[in-house]
């Protein structure tokens, strides 16, 4: 009995890699995209500058304590004052910024006070926070 070997030409279907590489061409793309620019890091060059912030462009510290305490730039002051003092500073300036240093447990009706006060005088609120640990 003779067996014979039949002789077969095997076969590697391509026709799907085509879709396989351009879905992960397309993924990589959308993935560089979210990538955050912070994450590459750069030796940035040094420089010194010479010139000082005039006090007429440093921006305004309101600092409220717990016990509802007011202070612009670490000088106290009554709370009835608050609006003629932020104007004072705030008229100065042409583009007037106040760093709001808030006790967190404020009430939040203070904090719209404050936040009300600083849109009556034009001027940009920041909310200062601290750093977690």
């Amino acid at each position: 009995m003779a067996l014979r070997k039949k002789h077969r030409e095997s076969e590697v279907s391509t026709d799907s890699l085509n879709d396989i590489m351009f879905f992960l061409l397309l993924f990589f793309l959308i993935l560089s995209t979210m990538v955050s620019p912070n994450s590459i890091k750069i030796n940035l060059a040094k420089s010194t500058t010479k010139n000082t912030l005039d006090n007429e462009n440093k921006p305004i510290h309101l600092a409220v304590t717990k016990d509802k305490k007011y202070y612009i730039n670490n000088k106290e002051i009554q709370e009835s004052n608050l609006e003629s003092e932020v104007s004072a500073f705030s008229s100065k300036q042409i583009e007037p910024v106040i760093f709001m240093h808030l006790d967190r447990d404020l009430p939040i009706q203070v904090i719209a006070d404050i936040m009300t006060l600083s849109i009556k005088l034009k001027c940009k609120p920041v909310l200062a926070t601290a750093p977690n640990k």
